[in-house]
């Protein structure tokens, strides 16, 4: 399991790199290029193709769809230690990403994993694309000691009305945006709305005195810092059911010098939705 702290850089980070991720009218083509993939591979799917021709389809993905250029940029066969990867993908003399394929009619599975994150730790890739051509799982290998891996998304292409969804997903990997750091962006998003990133907001001092003020006007009680950190913390261990929980609007009031609650509520929506 992967633990990761309250992170302002990679919220601050986040909201620096938006920009650089796809175009509205660039995800139009991607979202037809994917179209066009699924058509031309996934609209029958044949459960007998083996890996070498699965890897005409992953050539085809990683050109046509995610636009980078043939050979150039798309290294098949890239030695590692003695053995091969299926594919690297590099820019600029940049190792972005590794790519390692199944054959379409295999479900991947933790085998497969170990290899693609066996091959990115030898060489330092801290980004792994498994996939069967149908299915893809994103992975950020996490550079500890003992090496990890964290899956970032995965998404299934044989399913032509996720390819919208897919597509929100898949245009970090183009290479508009990984070269402009989309794979950064990527990341910070993921780590800026894990739930140990938003629990280190919720233990913040302006969300307990915000919840305290708030619950003192409803309730008319008043309450300690410690009691509203102690249901915080019910909060992050304990089970809740969802259907059970009823939102709470908060009425905007004129601000003043010993009323800022809602001025925190804003804040606090700013920065965890980055």
């Amino acid at each position: 399991m992967i633990y990761l702290s309250y992170d302002w850089f990679s919220l601050l980070l986040y909201n620096k790199l938006y920009k650089n991720m796809l175009t509205a009218a660039k995800k139009r083509l991607l979202l037809t290029s994917l179209k066009d993939y699924h058509k031309k591979y996934l609209k029958r799917i044949n459960s007998e193709l083996d890996e070498s021709a699965t890897r005409i389809m992953i050539n085809s993905l990683l050109t046509d769809v995610l636009g980078f250029i043939p050979i150039e940029e798309v290294k098949t066969e890239y030695m590692i230690r003695g053995t091969y990867a299926d594919y690297v993908v590099q820019v600029k003399n940049t190792r972005h990403f590794l790519v390692e394929v199944k054959a379409l009619g295999f479900d991947l599975s933790e085998r497969h994993l170990r290899q693609a994150i066996g091959y990115g730790a030898s060489e330092g890739i801290e980004w792994a694309l498994l996939t069967n051509g149908r299915q893809i799982d994103f992975y950020r290998i996490i550079f500890e000691k003992p090496i990890q891996e964290r899956k970032v998304f995965s998404i299934d292409l044989s399913d032509i009305k996720n390819l919208k969804t897919a597509c929100e997903m898949i245009q970090y990997m183009h290479k508009l945006s990984v070269q402009n750091n989309g794979l950064d962006l990527l990341w910070a998003k993921c780590v800026a709305l894990d739930p140990k990133t938003v629990a280190g907001l919720l233990k913040n001092k302006p969300i307990v005195s915000f919840l305290k003020r708030t619950l003192k006007k409803r309730y008319k009680h008043k309450f300690t810092d410690e009691e509203i950190s102690n249901s915080i913390d019910r909060i992050i261990y304990e089970s809740i059911e969802l259907d059970a929980v009823k939102s709470v609007t908060v009425r905007k009031r004129k601000k003043n010098t010993n009323d800022t609650a809602v001025e925190v509520q804003e804040n606090t929506q700013n920065s965890i939705s980055g």
